[in-house]
This record gives C-alpha cells, structure tokens and sequence, in this order.
C-alpha cells in the first residue's frame, strides 16, 4: 500500500475547485515497470516507468515490461482506463536508452511486424480503452511517442516536449511520424521533427500537443482525477464514440460515418434509453450540468 499527500483540482461549471486529499494506490514492482490502481476507483490501472534515475528512459528490458503491462491493461475486464507516467516525478521518458544503442546490444529486426513489440515496447497496439498521459519534466525522442499512444496528456508547467533524438541521428520508429501529424497537423509537427528543438509546456498546450497544463508535482493527481471523471459517464458509449473517432483519422468520411453509426446503435438499448429515462425522472445533468450526474 502507497500513500502520498496531494493536491487535485478540478474545473467544475466556472469554478476551480482545489482539495487536499491523499492518493492510495496498490502497487506491485516489476523491476522497471510498477503497475498499480487507485484504491478508490480500482477500475483506474497506473503504469510507470521505473528508472527515474535514468530519467525513465527505456531500455530493451523496460519496453518488454511495458508491452506486458499494456496488454494486461486490454486483456483485464475490470481495468478500464489506464495513466502511464514516470516514476520520480522528475521526468515522464527521455527516450530510449542511447546507452544500449552505443553498446550495440539490440537487434533491430529489418522488418515491420506489427505483433511484435516495438522498441519503447507498446507503441505498435491500437488501445481498446482509454489511456492518458501523466507528464512532467522530459518527455522527448521515444517519450514523446510513448506520449502519443494516450488519448490525453496532462502536462506540468515545466515539462518540456521534442524529437530532441534528431541530434543524434535516431530516427522516429515507434510512431511519431504518423501520430504526430494526426494529432498537431502536418505543418506543427515536421516543425518539430525537423528541427528538433525543444518544445516547453505552455507551447506545447497551445498546439495541441498537451491537453491539460498543470502546476508541477500535480501531473498524476490530475490525470487520476480526469480518469474519474470520465468513468463517471456510461463507459460502452464513451468508448464506442472514442473508437470511431480513432477509426475515422485512418478511413474515408462515408465508412467512418457508417462505422459511426452502426456501432452506436447497439448502444441505445443498452446505455441511450436508460440515460434519458435518467435524465427526465432524476431530472440531472440539465442546463448542461455535469457535476450533479450520478
């Protein structure tokens, strides 16, 4: 058991409301990978990278851990969004471990194949369930494509993002060049990769590339909040819809559409009729409300 004082703030109709709470957390240690779970809300699954004093760079072993660690996450009914952060609260991931590659120790296979790890370990899955980000200090090279696997980033004031990689001749192999663009556009994101400069947090929320801009040491707090928040919603819609517009960045217009459609329509049974019941006999969640949803 795990216990740390922290502060969480949440943005609540026009008000910010900040508590004082304390963080429990199971965990259990997988040399350089924890995977825990907030006691409070079991279904949210924290998994982090362990080796702050390597700024939680990853290494062969690591990526391995953390493909098992993901795979666990999908393959587990009763985890249903996942935060991935750095342990030590000083850096999210510098990237690979240059000091393997110097080694020569690994292999690179000659060909893609998307069942088998890639070298930060998970960034060849496409997530069933929601993942988010929880960043502070460096998160750069294959940290940042770690980063882009999330659906959200919750980054500190003093994070700083880049493909700082280019200086060293390693190129983006884990899913930068094609979520990147996706995610910044095309335009924001060669920027970054040609260049290699050094992205700082409030830029990188103005592009986009971060959702939430935080206070420092609030970044796993706030993740775990924002993870509550949105279990607080009926989970099968949310996801459907979350999985459509996954579908729709790779697909044309009119078969993401249908995607769209014939997916959410096996939910109004299910999840659509009872929440309108809800809403007319609770009367909740009027005027746009959120915070009286139950």
């Amino acid at each position: 058991m795990h216990s740390h004082r922290i502060l969480l703030s949440s943005y609540i109709g026009k008000k910010f409301y900040t508590i004082t709470s304390t963080l429990r957390y199971s965990s259990s240690s997988n040399t350089t990978v924890n995977i825990s779970h907030v006691d409070d809300t079991p279904s949210v699954r924290l998994i982090g990278i362990n080796r702050p004093t390597k700024r939680n760079c990853v290494n062969h072993s690591t990526a391995l851990q953390l493909l098992s660690a993901f795979k666990n996450f999908e393959n587990d009914d009763t985890a249903r969004i996942a935060i991935l952060y750095g342990e030590g609260g000083s850096a999210f991931c510098a990237g690979y471990d240059l000091s393997e590659v110097a080694s020569a120790k690994i292999s690179v296979p000659m060909n893609y194949n998307k069942n088998e790890p890639g070298p930060m370990g998970p960034s060849r899955m496409s997530l069933k369930k929601p993942l988010i980000a929880a960043i502070a200090g460096p998160c750069v090279a294959g940290g940042l494509e770690l980063s882009l696997l999330a659906d959200m980033r919750v980054g500190e004031q003093s994070s700083k993002y880049g493909v700082l990689c280019r200086r060293f001749g390693v190129p983006l192999i884990d899913g930068g060049t094609v979520r990147l663009p996706r995610l910044i556009g095309l335009s924001r994101a060669l920027d970054l990769i040609l260049t290699g400069r050094t992205v700082h947090a409030q830029e990188a929320f103005n592009i986009g590339l971060i959702n939430r801009l935080v206070p420092d040491g609030q970044c796993l707090s706030e993740a775990i909040q924002l993870a509550k928040d949105i279990l607080r919603f009926p989970y099968e819609c949310m996801n459907t819809d979350r999985l459509s517009a996954h579908f729709s960045v790779s697909n044309t217009v009119d078969d993401s559409l249908e995607h769209e459609y014939l997916y959410g329509r096996q939910l109004i049974e299910r999840e659509s009729i009872p929440g309108a019941k809800h809403f007319i006999e609770q009367k909740q969640g009027r005027g746009g409300k959120y915070d009286d949803v139950k």
